[in-house]
């Protein structure tokens, strides 16, 4: 039935060019750059997060040559680049593209993908083909290039973490079919698994042409008439109707070893995979060298999380407290990093604040971590304006600068509890922020 819906054509813009939508459209990207206080800022983009050891090299390469040395995650499970020398040209793009990290110039802003971390790898489905054919469709999709920075596909491997950060198109992916949804909507569409990464761009056009007249990045964003009508065209082309709502809350892959499912013996588990959880999605060289290295040595690949954080897939051996999963935990979290759950860090985030942004009206990483303290049950995200760049997804505490000091809510959802407001008392906010996590 996907016929229904028009086919791409190749894109002419695949070794260059821009966006039609470029002049609107203000997302950093690995071309265009934004500038902040802290000099200019790369967004590369990373479908699914997965990585090779090779391409981590060539992303420090490039913030060691070109800008401040570190490299910060982002909450799309993407990688900023920041404090690029305004004179640095197109050397950054020169270097991520001789990595395979640059395949598209006209597409380079639109290959926002996320998909599930521990897909294959803690019993759920492998998304890996299905990833690859996606990123490959977007890109070579004419039509696709007009998708705006902000525009977002899920790969989500059944476990409902990707299918709960909001994208605009989302794949479910099941042993022999996936399912189909688009924006937040409560139906999705049943068709075989083979068929889904066609769907999903197909959707994805079909919400360029809905967005003509209002001019809408994104799904949410459309009038309720269109977006309805939307979801009703994309289900006719697509296949079968569920019922699936949306989940409500995210759940980061939780850091320490991955396991797979027991095989029924009393043999210890085995270890697919390390979890680790990166401070504020910051990391200095030498903490990336060593992500790096651990990955060369087991399976020489990288998940980026959409928790700022970064999987490492084995295989690491059987599970216990010694042996290659614990030795390399243990490294990992002498380097700074977040190697469990007992971590104060666990669950802390925040945006650049100032000096980087601007629009900051404080340095909240000096203040999230001068306020880190026992594990909360929710997490906590640190804005230094109201616009809260980079929130997390579902429940959380949320903390904003404003002038007159620091307001803490609890959000859910669409649904927002005022807790507490603080004035200028460090104490004071370290002690609110933990009454509200807890």
């Amino acid at each position: 039935m996907l016929a229904a819906m028009p086919d791409s054509a190749p894109s002419p813009l695949s070794t260059g060019g821009s966006s039609p939508r470029a002049g609107g459209d203000a997302c950093p990207g690995t071309l265009r750059l934004h500038r902040a206080d802290d000099g200019a800022l790369a967004r590369v983009r990373v479908p699914g997060g997965v990585l090779s050891a090779d391409r981590a090299d060539a992303l420090l390469a490039v913030a060691d040559r070109f800008g401040d040395g570190e490299l910060h995650l982002t909450s799309r499970g993407n990688v900023q680049l920041r404090g690029l020398d305004a004179e640095c040209g197109g050397g950054p793009a020169e270097l991520l593209g001789a990595a395979g990290l640059l395949p598209s110039a006209a597409h380079e802003r639109a290959r926002n993908i996320v998909a599930s971390p521990l897909a294959g790898l803690d019993g759920s489905p492998s998304a890996g083909g299905r990833l690859s054919e996606l990123d490959g469709l977007v890109c070579g999709s004419a039509a696709a290039a007009a998708l705006s920075g902000r525009f977002l596909f899920a790969l989500d491997s059944g476990r409902g973490d990707v299918d709960a950060l909001g994208a605009d198109v989302t794949l479910i992916v099941e042993d022999d079919d996936c399912l189909l949804r688009v924006g937040a909507a409560d139906e999705v569409f049943r068709l075989p698994a083979a068929d889904g990464p066609r769907a999903a761009l197909l959707a994805a056009e079909a919400f360029l042409r809905a967005a003509r007249d209002s001019g809408a990045w994104r799904v949410k964003d459309l009038p309720e008439d269109v977006r309805a009508a939307l979801v009703r065209t994309v289900g006719a082309a697509a296949g079968p109707t569920a019922h699936r709502p949306r989940p409500r809350t995210a759940k980061a892959p939780a850091p320490g070893p991955v396991t797979a499912p027991g095989t029924g013996t009393s043999a210890p588990a085995t270890v697919t995979a390390i979890s680790i959880g990166v401070p504020l999605g910051r990391l200095a060289p030498a903490q990336w060298r060593l992500l790096t290295e651990t990955a060369r040595r087991y399976g020489n690949e990288l998940r980026l999380t959409p928790w700022r954080g970064i999987i490492v897939p084995g295989p690491f051996g059987q599970s216990g407290p010694s042996g290659p999963a614990a030795e390399a935990l243990d490294a990992l979290a002498a380097a700074g990093l977040i190697t469990g759950p007992g971590s104060p860090w666990t669950g802390v985030g925040a945006c650049i604040g100032h000096p980087g942004c601007a629009k900051s009206l404080s340095d909240v990483r000096a203040e999230a971590g001068a306020a880190v303290g026992p594990v909360g049950r929710l997490p906590v995200y640190w804005s230094g304006c109201e616009r809260r760049c980079g929130h997390p997804h579902g429940e959380w505490i949320d903390v904003v600068v404003t002038p007159e000091g620091h307001r803490i809510s609890h959000v859910r959802g669409e649904h927002r509890a005022p807790r507490a407001a603080v004035r200028n008392d460090p104490a004071a906010l370290t002690a609110a922020v933990a009454a509200a996590r807890a």
